[in-house]
């Protein structure tokens, strides 16, 4: 779990309620986690609490438009009323400044699942010196004639419907589209974790499972085009080793294949040390997965951790 949590105040007019959890012993490394679209950053204690035992300090914050983050801007389901990527992005950086400050000289780690993997490869885009590592989970890159589409058919249905209100489109094409693809299923968030607990408590969250408005899809298929172009990924330090992992049970990445391709392309980019890892049977939220699943996972984190950021001896911070 989180030791604590606070409130950080960035420049964008957000105010960000960010959860920490201190490392169990020396501290090797900081690793700043950003969570997924429509949940939040304190369903990722299990996760705080493991790196914490591995020499890591914590940070997660709630997005704008999610969570106990608040801003002018950004109600829930929206990020803001315009420049809505850039605005993550910048309160992203808030939190790593911050998280330095509080323990100067450690090396950084940005982990991100699902939307989390768009704003980690994204910010390791623009920042990626400054780090010594970037884990992207079940995260789908895919910018394709059927994602072209889609972008265009948001700019219609903004048009005809305005900004503040959910895409219909858009939901049928993905939260509803992936609840179907699981059969048999119990509930519609089946595609989420074999773990019925897990499950019910995502349903029964009420910062959880929500519509995004136009706008948020809108920035979200921005992070998606800008991280995922060939300009984007050619800005990632040759020498950033990157963590890319996906579960052949998700929808949302097309089975993992769509984890697969990005790995592959970063390596095309020039990214030297890409690390691939491809969980047979996992379903989209690998960390809330019954043990079969999440435990490769997580023993697959911690050895790329482990190389990267020694135990012992932490590696001194990329400039």
């Amino acid at each position: 779990m989180f030791d604590g949590s606070y409130t950080l105040d960035t420049k964008t007019g957000a105010a960000l309620h960010v959860h920490h959890a201190r490392a169990t012993g020396p501290a090797r490394a900081i690793v700043l986690v950003h969570h997924g679209l429509a949940e939040h950053a304190g369903r990722y204690g299990d996760l705080a609490a493991a790196l914490a035992a591995k020499g890591c300090h914590v940070f997660a914050h709630d997005h704008r438009g999610h969570g106990s983050t608040t801003a002018a801007d950004a109600p829930l389901r929206r990020f803001a009323r315009r420049n809505g990527a850039e605005k993550v992005l910048t309160d992203c950086r808030a939190v790593h400044l911050d998280a330095t400050a509080r323990h100067p000289g450690l090396p950084v780690i940005v982990f991100g699942h699902s939307m989390g993997g768009l704003i980690a490869l994204n910010y390791a885009e623009r920042h990626g010196r400054e780090l010594a590592g970037v884990a992207v989970w079940n995260a789908n890159f895919t910018a394709g004639l059927e994602e072209r589409v889609g972008r265009l058919a948001l700019k219609v249905e903004k048009a005809l419907k305005g900004s503040d209100v959910p895409s219909g489109i858009l939901q049928r094409a993905t939260f509803e589209a992936w609840g179907k693809a699981i059969s048999p299923r119990r509930t519609m968030q089946d595609w989420l974790s074999h773990d019925p607990a897990a499950v019910d408590a995502f349903i029964a969250d009420p910062l959880c499972g929500f519509a995004p408005t136009l706008s948020m899809m809108e920035d979200v298929m921005a992070l998606i085009f800008q991280g995922g172009s060939e300009a984007g990924l050619a800005m990632l330090p040759a020498e950033l080793p990157v963590h890319c992992l996906g579960g052949t049970a998700d929808p949302a990445t097309d089975k993992g294949e769509a984890v697969t391709v990005l790995a592959g392309r970063l390596r095309l980019a020039g990214v030297r040390d890409v690390t691939l890892q491809i969980v047979e049977g996992a379903r989209h939220e690998t960390l809330n997965e019954v043990p079969v699943y999440r435990a490769p996972a997580m023993a697959g984190l911690f050895g790329w951790l482990d190389r990267i950021v020694p135990a012992g001896g932490a590696a001194p911070r990329p400039g």
